[in-house]
């Protein structure tokens, strides 16, 4: 079982469904209500332990109802939160989402205890992050302190995967980028950080190009229903997707990449890792929710062999 250490956010999801999102200054009556444990960090924690990962969770949680179900539910699923701190300062993290009929949905997110996540939580949990056979974070949580922890696990020699989401508002830095295995932005994401407006294939490969020029070794451009493509600084290959109907899309990205870190952690090729991690995304947007809707691994597998 490898050992992933995910570093970043937690939140409490709270989620309605609506026919339609609503417009600038409109009222939209929705339907469905739910309240999930969210957080991108803690979706990717969730998603890696689900496909098999041994899985150790760095993040900060506000001393309230929302931080301990967050702590109680992880630990139901095997993560070790030994590194989660609880911040008597900071409430925790809650994130506003509306669902549409077609699954797509729109976040407001209230960061709380996340942004207080700081270099003395890395320098605790710098043991088990320099254990580890893959470290994943994401944006959820100061740039300063992504960077920080890509130090530590760089300097032990551990493959760092960034999903930089949301899209940074400001530039990542040459020694972050140069500091990391892997980047996994979505369309987006490739365009705030590259400059290129991605919209096809073609723009997604010289968005790929320029992050890669940054510094950064392997680049994984989700395209949503069109796949991924990944470049490795010589060979593209464009990873197709697996098509599914839709419910809701919230955590298909870090399902993703929990999935992804696990099969890079296992010696996969980034094609193959980006394509399990693929079938993985394609499960979870036909279900509601963030990290209940990530599959097991059976769950995968099974989903590969019928369609074959």
């Amino acid at each position: 079982m490898k050992r992933i250490v995910v570093i970043g956010s937690s939140n409490t999801d709270m989620v309605v469904k609506a026919p339609r999102l609503p417009a600038a200054g409109e009222t939209v009556l929705g339907g469905e209500f739910m309240m999930n444990a969210g957080g991108k960090g803690a979706n990717q924690a969730v998603a890696a332990t689900r496909y098999g990962g041994r899985v150790s969770f760095v993040a900060r949680v506000g001393d309230d109802m929302f931080g301990r179900q967050t702590l109680a539910a992880m630990r139901g699923d095997g993560i070790d939160t030994s590194y989660v701190t609880i911040d008597g300062e900071h409430s925790s993290g809650v994130a506003l989402i509306s669902v549409n009929a077609e699954g797509e949905n729109s976040i407001v997110v209230a960061s709380g205890a996340n942004m207080a996540l700081g270099r003395e939580d890395i320098d605790r949990a710098a043991g088990e992050i320099c254990a580890a056979d893959v470290v994943l974070m994401q944006l959820e949580v100061p740039v300063s302190t992504v960077a920080y922890a890509a130090e530590v696990a760089a300097a032990a020699g551990v493959p760092v995967i960034l999903n930089p989401a949301p899209a940074p508002t400001e530039p990542l830095g040459a020694e972050l980028l140069s500091r990391l295995e892997a980047i996994t932005p979505n369309r987006s994401e490739a365009a705030r950080i590259s400059g290129i407006e991605v919209t096809d294939t073609g723009s997604a490969r010289r968005a790929a190009e320029a992050i890669h020029a940054m510094g950064v070794r392997n680049v994984i451009i989700t395209l949503g229903g069109e796949g991924s493509l990944v470049y490795d600084g010589v060979h593209f290959e464009h990873v197709e997707a697996v098509r599914v109907e839709a419910v809701d899309t919230t955590a298909a990205g870090d399902t993703f990449n929990g999935v992804l870190a696990c099969c890079m952690a296992e010696g996969r090729t980034l094609a193959e890792a980006a394509r399990m991690a693929g079938v993985a995304a394609a499960i979870s947007v036909t279900r509601m929710g963030a990290q209940s809707a990530a599959p097991t691994r059976a769950e995968v597998e099974a989903f590969i062999k019928e369609i074959r």
